[in-house]
């Protein structure tokens, strides 16, 4: 039979028409019955799914155009930043110099807030407990990825309870001693604290800090016997290692830049990777004598968790902006930082890798709190 006779007897017999969906489903639940043509009524109950998904698709506009509205608004009245270290260490300096910044270019003023104890804890602790509009931020260390993995039981999640904003520096740590000690380099200093064990006493910013792994990393490493002798923060650890009061630090060259170019500190060596720029004279750990040893310290700016996302991205574009001024690169270089500004989705995953990365050194070397 010819195709045209063929389309003249069709159709032959009964058709069947395929629907690759569930009965009653389909593209936008709408049943066969309403989307062929059927009876021409719409399935049962069907405007409380259709209502209910515009009033989430309204909710949802309106609590981004209020969020947005409240971001061009802000901020309303003075930020306090708060710092969960002494004045004078490095997370200090480096939170001073953003606040400036920041006051002069919202015309508002930043009050920087010390709240120092617990290794950090208590500061990062009132920070996370405020309200969440932008107005109260603190800036953290490397220190509290290390807290999350050494304390078990802390007032806030670093990963839950806090918006990252952006991370401001990256740096190294410095190997200072006091001049009375009689070392010129990392083996030299190792070569004292092996022929008398427990007689070197090493400072840290807190029991748990960065600058107190480092002393535990250097002493695992090297089968040595250091004392820990922890502090409220590095600027009185690096005062009493300069008063003879302890022997060596782990610190900031930010912090301890101005005493080793007086002479009131010697530097052995630098913790990071590679050599510093800043300081292309001074040795990595490593290459000074302790393969393995790699420690780098950094800063940055968080808010409280469900700080609204337009409020924390104009907070990262603004203190991103004041990091890459000339004059704060300049000041953080010559201290030896190097100014980050990332966004805050980078920030979250340095936060989340620097926790695990610790989590594994702190049970590697078995330090606990003392």
């Amino acid at each position: 039979m010819g195709a045209n006779a063929m389309a003249q007897n069709y159709p032959a017999r009964p058709i069947r028409l395929i629907v690759p969906f569930p009965q009653g489903g389909g593209p936008g639940s709408r049943r066969r019955g309403w989307f062929w043509g059927g009876d021409g009524a719409p399935p049962p109950g069907w405007w409380h799914g259709a209502l209910r998904r515009v009033a989430i698709a309204i909710f949802a506009l309106a609590s981004f155009s209020s969020g947005a509205v409240a971001a061009q608004q802000y901020p309303t009245r003075p930020l306090r930043l708060i710092v969960p270290f002494p004045p004078g260490g490095g997370t200090d300096i480096t939170a001073r110099a953003v606040a400036q910044k920041l006051g002069e270019s919202w015309g508002q003023t930043v009050v920087v807030d010390n709240r120092p104890g617990a290794n950090g804890t208590i500061g990062v602790d009132i920070a996370a407990k405020s309200a969440p509009d932008g107005h109260t931020l603190t800036m953290i260390s490397s220190s509290h990825a290390v807290n999350t993995s050494l304390y078990t039981r802390q007032p806030y999640d670093l990963l839950k309870d806090l918006a990252p904003i952006t991370q401001a520096t990256s740096q190294p740590y410095a190997f200072v001693i006091n001049p009375s000690v009689p070392a010129r380099s990392v083996k030299e200093l190792i070569a004292v604290a092996k022929a008398k064990p427990g007689a070197l006493n090493y400072g840290s910013s807190g029991t748990g800090g960065i600058s107190h792994l480092a002393g535990a990393l250097l002493g695992s490493l090297t089968g040595t016997s250091l004392v820990h002798v922890p502090y409220k923060g590095g600027a009185p650890a690096t005062i009493d290692v300069i008063s003879g009061q302890i022997q060596m630090l782990f610190g900031t060259l930010l912090l301890t830049g101005p005493h080793i170019k007086a002479g009131r500190l010697r530097v052995l060596a630098v913790t990071t990777p590679q050599r510093w720029p800043g300081t292309p004279d001074l040795p990595t750990m490593q290459e000074a004598g302790v393969p393995g040893f790699v420690i780098t310290q950094w800063y940055g700016m968080l808010a409280p968790a469900k700080t609204p996302q337009p409020t924390v991205a104009k907070l990262n574009k603004e203190i991103a902006r004041i990091l890459h001024q000339p004059d704060v690169k300049e000041k953080l270089a010559a201290d030896g930082a190097d100014a980050v500004g990332n966004t805050p989705g980078e920030f979250g995953a340095h936060i989340r890798s620097e926790v695990t990365k610790y989590g594994k050194l702190v049970k590697q070397i078995g330090l606990k709190p003392e």
